[in-house]
């Protein structure tokens, strides 16, 4: 990950963009995601049926590059450790939500988060303000 975070510091630097303001990142981060999304518009694909399309498979890893591309500029501009950031949210998720928990009430083709449990979890520590 420090390779990745090097690469783009520097792409960013002989540029001179090394200087961005972290609300037009974050604002560019929303409008790749906005155009990821967009991919999936009108649609309920499974998985499966995602891979099989391999235009739709180009046009997803090209937002979603995007996407990478402008969080880890963020990431490195603020200084920030990515893959260190990453994995101290990798911790709390495992810990707020347990895999044994909700692998129990998982259905295969039904999406994420419509587990009752995990909306519960949800909600219980957006009141904690967690």
């Amino acid at each position: 990950m420090k390779k990745i975070d090097k690469k783009i510091y520097n792409y960013l630097k002989v540029r001179g963009w090394n200087y961005l303001w972290p609300v037009d990142l974050a604002k560019s981060i929303m409008i790749e995601g906005a155009e990821l999304l967009e991919l999936f518009q009108w649609q309920n694909l499974s998985l499966e049926a995602i891979k099989k399309d391999k235009e739709k498979v180009a046009a997803i890893k090209k937002e979603l590059a995007d996407v990478l591309i402008y969080a880890i500029e963020m990431s490195t501009l603020l200084g920030l450790d990515t893959e260190k950031i990453i994995n101290e949210k990798l911790k709390i998720i495992e810990k707020k939500y347990p895999a044994k928990l909700m692998k129990k009430e998982a259905k295969k083709d039904s999406g994420s988060g419509e587990d009752s449990n995990y909306w519960k979890i949800k909600k219980n520590y957006r009141k904690k303000g967690l």
